[in-house]
């Protein structure tokens, strides 16, 4: 069966940019000397360009070689604390849920946390943990996984590609999130800090 919200790649990965005639005819009035180019001739050298410039910078991007490997899924009868100490063991800000065959069912972030322990920050957490936090701890001992996670998960396959990998981080609000192979098995983790490093994209996520 395959899964709405898996990301895949296809050969379109980068949108053109739709110039009017008006952004043409502002660019070349800032060209010195007479340009003996019509609009159409210069939507085609544009094309020519971002076609050449897509080839060069991003064609190789994909998933598979952006994201981190050997991470340990959580599993969905997990208590939350557990839980909490896994994303810690393993520096990740969330984790997908996986289960028996490692297949992502859910993904558990920080978010999940405050909204499963009814705060809405992590300062308010703590203040609440100082004046006497028994009730918070009752119910990360108590919880599953299962009652707290994200379902199902925004998910891209190994091969999705630059326009697929922005998409999909535009379709949730989280910092991470699962690569999986075609049949929905784990494969790694993407994290939106390492995608943004490696391409420089800090004004486009």
């Amino acid at each position: 069966m395959i899964d709405r919200n898996v990301v895949r790649s296809s050969e379109d990965d980068i949108p053109e940019l739709d110039l009017s005639d008006e952004d043409i005819l502002d660019a070349m009035g800032h060209i010195p000397g007479y340009l003996d180019i019509s609009t159409m001739d210069f939507r085609t050298i544009y094309h020519l360009a971002h076609t050449h410039a897509v080839e060069r910078l991003f064609r190789k991007a994909r998933a598979g070689s952006l994201m981190r490997t050997g991470i340990t899924p959580l599993l969905p009868d997990m208590r939350l604390d557990e839980a909490a100490r896994s994303l810690v063991k393993q520096g990740v800000k969330s984790l997908p849920v996986g289960n028996g065959d490692v297949r992502v069912v859910g993904m558990l972030t920080e978010t999940d946390f405050l909204r499963c322990l009814k705060a809405d920050s992590f300062l308010e957490l703590m203040l609440r943990l100082v004046e006497g936090g028994g009730d918070f701890m009752q119910r990360c001992h108590e919880r599953p996984v299962r009652e707290a996670m994200t379902a199902p998960a925004v998910t891209v396959t190994t091969n999705a590609g630059f326009r697929q990998i922005v998409r999909a981080f535009h379709a949730h609000e989280g910092r991470s999130m699962p690569v999986v192979d075609p049949e929905g098995r784990l494969q790694g983790l993407l994290l939106r800090k390492d995608f943004v490093k490696a391409y420089h994209l800090e004004d486009v996520l």
